[in-house]
């Protein structure tokens, strides 16, 4: 059971890396026009932030569970809210992709 719990825990390690990394880049990206930073690159970082919140929680929550306290219910809430946020993002890399190909195809 540790080993899954060491590989999460890197998992979000590595995830909140990348969020920092992505805020850094986004605040060099900011609307000359409007003065104000994020728009897209915001929302992305917001969003992973939420689902390493999410999983973090749904650890959390197993985790006290598994140490013999906790709800059956809370853990498979907590569960269930993770597993919506990562389907989520995946939808949104998914159409991103498919947008950034769709884009490669114009003729110029």
């Amino acid at each position: 059971m540790s080993i899954t719990f060491n590989a999460a825990t890197s998992a979000y390690g590595q995830a909140q890396k990348l969020i920092s990394n992505a805020g850094e880049q986004g605040k060099l990206d900011a609307n000359p026009v409007s003065g104000e930073g994020g728009g897209f690159a915001q929302a992305l970082q917001d969003n992973l932030s939420s689902i390493v919140e999410s999983g973090k929680v749904a650890d959390a929550t197993s985790m006290e569970m598994i140490n013999g306290g906790g709800n059956v219910v809370d853990v498979v809430t907590a569960i269930a809210e993770a597993e919506i946020a990562i389907e989520s993002m995946v939808t949104i890399r998914d159409r991103v992709i498919k947008a950034y190909e769709e884009i490669m195809r114009m003729p110029i």
